[in-house]
C-alpha cells in the first residue's frame, strides 16, 4: 500500500511474511498464493506491500539461481504484490516450535551474518518495483547481550563496514539505495535506540586504522520496532529526537505493539499474563522502578516470583506497570485487565511521518505471533488468518490518512 505524504513524497505501508513459517524458496511462492494474495483481496487493493522475509536457504537458492529470481518477481507481479523492504533479522527457523534464543544467531559476529544480508541487499535491489529506487532491509541488534565484549563489538562494526561499502558499490552498479536498519530489542546488546546511539557512534578504536563507525554512516541506521520500543518505556518524541541530533537514519519503522499489564500485583492479572507464557518466542517483559529499568528475559521467568523485593533473576517488582515482548494484534488488544501499547505506536508514527517531512518512507506491520496467541484468540483457519492481517492494516491505513496522508491506488 502506498500513500502520499503532503510534501509529495511517497510512504510505503507492507505487512512481515515472517508470520508465516517457510524456510525455502517453495515456501515462499506458497505463501504469496496461500496469504499474501487473499489479504491483498480483502483490501480490495491492486497491489499490497509485502515485508519479505527470505530464510537462509531461500536467499540462497535466488542468490545463486538468476531464473529463479526472476521467476519470483514475475509471481510478486502477477498476484499484485510489491517489495521494498526485506526483514533480515531471523536467519533460518522461525517457524520452528521453539525459537527463543536461537532467533539472535548467527550474530554480527560470524561471517554468516554479513554473507546473507550482503545477500539480501542484492536481491532486494532486483525486486525493487521499477518506479521505486530505495529499499531497506531491518538487522538483529548486534548480537543477544551474553558474551559480547569489546572484541566482539569491534568484529561487529568491521562488519557493518564492510556492509556499507557493498551497499555503496551496489548502489552504482543498479542505481538502487538498499539502507540497513538495526533493530533495538529488550535483552540484546542494543536494546534502546540510546543503545543503537551509542553504537553507531562509537569512539574511534586505538591503534593506526581509524574506527569504521566513528560518525553515523547513511546506509547504517535504525529499524524502529514500536513493540519493542514500548517494552523498554522509552519515549517516542525522546527516541526519535536522539536519532535526529547524531545523524542516525530511520530506514524503515515496524508497527508493533506490546502486551501490557497495568497492576500486575493482582491475582487476575497475572492469570491473564501466563496465558501469553509460552514455549516458542521469547518474551522479554520489563518494569520501571524508582531504581531504573528491571527485566526478565521471558515472561516465565516474571512470573516465577514477583513481589516488592525480588531480584530480576527471581521475577519482577510488581508494583508498577509490566510491558511484556509480545506482539499483539493492532486491531484486537487483549481482553481486560490486560491492555496494549497500541498508543505508543501511534504517538511514534505521528512522529515520524506526521510532520511537514517523513522521518521514514518504509512502514511494517509485524504480528508474527498469531498462532502464540492464547489457544482462543488463535487463527484457526488461513481466511481468519488473512482476515486478522488485513484488518491490522487497515487500522494503520486509518492511522495514516487521520494524519494527513493519502492512500494510492
Amino acid at each position: 500500500m502506498r500513500f502520499r505524504h503532503p510534501d509529495g513524497s511517497t510512504v510505503h505501508l507492507a505487512y512481515c511474511t515472517n508470520v508465516h513459517p517457510a524456510e525455502t524458496l517453495d515456501g515462499v511462492l506458497a505463501q504469496l498464493r496461500d496469504h499474501c494474495e487473499p489479504v491483498r483481496r480483502r483490501l480490495g487493493r491492486d497491489r499490497l506491500g509485502i515485508g519479505l522475509w527470505l530464510a537462509r536457504d531461500a536467499a540462497r537458492s535466488l542468490t545463486t539461481d538468476p531464473a529463479s529470481l526472476r521467476a519470483l518477481r514475475a509471481e510478486l507481479d502477477r498476484r499484485g504484490l510489491e517489495v521494498v523492504t526485506l526483514n533480515g533479522f531471523p536467519y533460518e527457523g522461525f517457524g520452528a516450535d521453539e525459537v527463543k534464543y536461537r532467533v539472535y544467531q548467527p550474530d554480527w559476529t560470524h561471517p554468516d551474518r554479513l554473507a546473507h544480508t550482503t545477500d539480501l541487499a542484492r536481491l532486494l535491489a532486483a525486486l525493487l518495483p521499477e518506479d521505486v529506487t530505495e529499499g531497506s532491509v531491518s538487522t538483529l541488534p548486534l548480537a543477544w547481550r551474553t558474551s559480547f565484549d569489546a572484541e566482539a563489538a569491534a568484529t561487529a562494526r568491521t562488519a557493518l563496514t564492510t556492509l556499507a561499502g557493498r551497499l555503496d558499490a551496489l548502489e552504482e552498479l543498479t542505481g538502487r539505495s538498499i539502507r540497513i536498519g538495526l533493530e533495538p530489542e529488550p535483552g540484546c546488546v542494543v536494546e534502546t535506540v540510546a543503545d543503537a546511539v551509542a553504537a553507531l557512534t562509537a569512539a574511534p578504536a586505538p591503534g593506526p586504522a581509524p574506527n569504521p563507525v566513528t560518525a553515523p554512516n547513511p546506509r547504517i541506521g535504525v529499524c524502529l520496532d514500536t513493540c519493542h520500543l514500548a517494552t523498554s518505556f522509552e519515549d517516542p518524541r525522546t527516541a526519535l529526537d536522539s536519532l535526529a541530533a547524531a545523524g542516525i537514519p530511520v530506514p524503515k519503522a515496524q508497527l508493533s505493539a506490546a502486551l501490557h499489564a497495568e497492576h500486575p500485583h493482582l491475582p487476575e492479572v497475572r492469570a491473564a499474563l501466563a496465558a501469553f507464557a509460552e514455549p516458542r518466542f521469547l518474551h522479554q517483559t520489563r518494569t520501571r522502578t524508582a531504581a531504573g529499568l528491571r527485566g526478565t528475559d521471558d515472561l516465565p521467568e516474571a512470573l516465577a516470583a514477583s513481589g516488592h523485593h525480588t531480584t530480576a533473576a527471581h521475577g519482577l517488582p510488581d508494583a508498577t506497570p509490566w510491558r511484556s515482548h509480545f506482539h499483539v494484534p493492532l486491531h484486537a488488544p487483549p481482553a481486560p485487565p490486560l491492555s496494549s501499547t497500541l498508543p505508543v505506536l501511534q504517538d511514534a508514527l505521528a512522529l515520524l511521518v506526521g510532520g511537514p517531512h517523513p522521518r521514514t518512507s518504509h512502514l511494517e506491520v509485524e504480528t508474527y505471533t498469531w498462532q502464540a496467541l492464547p489457544p482462543e484468540s488463535r487463527p484457526r483457519t488461513r481466511a481468519r488468518l488473512a482476515d486478522g492481517i488485513a484488518a491490522e492494516l487497515t487500522l494503520a491505513r486509518d492511522l495514516l490518512t487521520d494524519l494527513g496522508l493519502k492512500e494510492l491506488p
